[in-house]
């Protein structure tokens, strides 16, 4: 079964070259790796650079949160790196805003907006100080991010059928929390089987830990894009 370009794999491990022989380990069942946080000072970069050599497409979620004008060079950086397929920045309107201006005419390297992390709740957002449950606030930041012009947004797969709605037909709707049937959920408050979620509306699925977890990673991703596939 060839790889589904809408599963995402995060490389979400200690060490570049853990990550390296996940990648040779899970071969041509995914062409699509997230590089994240835990990386980025371990030769994340690079790795995102060499992956994309190799053809792969990848999606680096490091959601930039700063001044306007250190995300507009950030994001102009990382964009011309030639190694970004995918770009996380937190939904807040002046930091979309400067995004998409850093990323200028490079429309192949899209701009997501975080919406609300997969990982909260209701009694969370509470406890942050927010007034707004989570569907109303994923819905604001929707369409903060469609006001920005940017391409898309980062929600949990039971916001996804929402942003479908208010996004439209070619807008990114990209859900992390995927969980095969029956699996842990693990530290997701908000997750989701694959045919679920495609079915919400999601273009994109990011499935780590069930996969880069497994026995057989291969194996476990091949039976996720066999889920996908219905």
């Amino acid at each position: 079964m060839p790889a589904d370009p809408r599963l995402i794999v995060p490389l979400d491990l200690p060490s570049r070259a853990e990550a390296e022989v996940m990648v040779e380990t899970i071969g041509d069942a995914v062409a699509f790796y997230k590089i994240g946080l835990q990386l980025l000072a371990g030769g994340g970069m690079d790795l995102a650079k060499r992956l994309k050599a190799r053809g792969f497409n990848i999606f680096l979620d490091w959601k930039l949160h700063d001044i306007g004008a250190t995300v507009e060079k950030s994001a102009a950086a990382i964009v011309e790196s030639g190694a970004c397929d995918f770009l996380t920045v937190h939904a807040e309107p002046q930091v979309l805003r400067a995004a998409v201006k850093g990323r200028g005419g490079n429309l192949q390297s899209k701009i997501l907006g975080v919406t609300v992390m997969t990982s909260l709740n209701d009694h969370d957002l509470a406890e942050m100080g927010y007034a707004l449950d989570v569907e109303a606030l994923v819905a604001r930041r929707i369409g903060q991010v469609i006001d920005a012009g940017a391409d898309g947004v980062i929600a949990s797969p039971h916001e996804a059928a929402l942003a479908r709605r208010l996004g439209g037909p070619d807008f990114l709707v990209v859900t992390p929390g995927i969980r095969p049937a029956g699996a842990s959920l693990d530290d997701q408050a908000r997750a989701a089987t694959p045919a679920s979620s495609l079915a919400s509306g999601a273009s994109h699925l990011v499935c780590g830990r069930p996969i880069t977890a497994a026995r057989d990673p291969r194996a476990a991703a091949l039976a996720i894009v066999a889920e996908m596939a219905g």
